[in-house]
């Protein structure tokens, strides 16, 4: 309960279900972004709105809230030609990986977050990575985080400890995890606030929140709020 966390912070319903989980076992938590050239990066823009909202709705939560900072990868959209950063219809790949896979981009990530919390004396780095509803996107595996952490750590003679607390969750699990930290006023919040939408989608309110309706993204929250609700 004394120490600190890092956690990874899209703007999105996963990283913000992260967020909360650091803050009801954690001290002091601070929080990381990354501006990679997205095509959703009304996500980010939501970024500075959840944690606001998070600071009102939950006083317990309040004085655990540490800096928030983003971090430019502008290299990132040059290196492969992908659907979260391009305007192209997405499709699976002839590898059979969804386009939306970018490569590489949540090992640069837990890079540079372990860089930062190497800096501010943080040891646990939270992440909302998830093999359960993964994509299929091989960054996203437990195996691979680990061995991350493991690079990591002999990389920086460290001891993070890398948590992935969505790893075996649905998202209708994901769901119920935020009710169970936050209650409805927790789950709420990520409905009205939260962005997953991979169009960066946000004209229209859905009963799961914003977003386009169709894009894979969307779809799979959907499917998860409705069997969070039973429909």
């Amino acid at each position: 309960m004394n120490e600190k966390a890092l956690v990874l912070f899209s703007g999105g319903q996963d990283s913000t279900t992260c967020l909360a989980y650091a803050l009801d076992r954690y001290a002091y938590v601070e929080t990381i972004g990354f501006d990679y050239g997205q095509r959703h990066r009304i996500e980010l823009d939501q970024r500075p709105a959840i944690l606001d909202a998070l600071s009102r709705g939950f006083p317990a939560w309040r004085d655990r809230l540490g800096p928030d900072q983003i971090i430019p990868i502008e290299a990132l959209p040059g290196l492969s030609a992908t659907a979260l950063t391009q305007e192209v219809e997405i499709a699976l790949d002839a590898n059979g990986l969804p386009n939306t896979f970018v490569p590489g981009r949540n090992l640069l990530f837990l890079t540079f977050a372990a860089g930062l919390a190497y800096r501010r004396g943080v040891r646990r780095i939270v992440g909302g990575m998830c093999e359960t509803d993964f994509s299929g996107y091989p960054d996203c595996r437990d195996d691979s985080i680990k061995a991350m952490q493991i690079a990591l750590n002999l990389g920086m003679d460290a001891r993070f400890i890398v948590e992935t607390p969505l790893m075996w969750l649905d998202k209708a699990d994901t769901w119920r995890l935020a009710e169970g930290l936050g209650g409805a006023a927790l789950v709420d919040l990520i409905v009205e606030t939260t962005h997953t939408c991979y169009l960066g989608e946000r004209g229209v309110r859905r009963e799961w929140g914003y977003g386009c309706g169709s894009c894979p993204a969307c779809l799979l929250r959907a499917e998860g709020w409705r069997k969070y609700k039973g429909l």
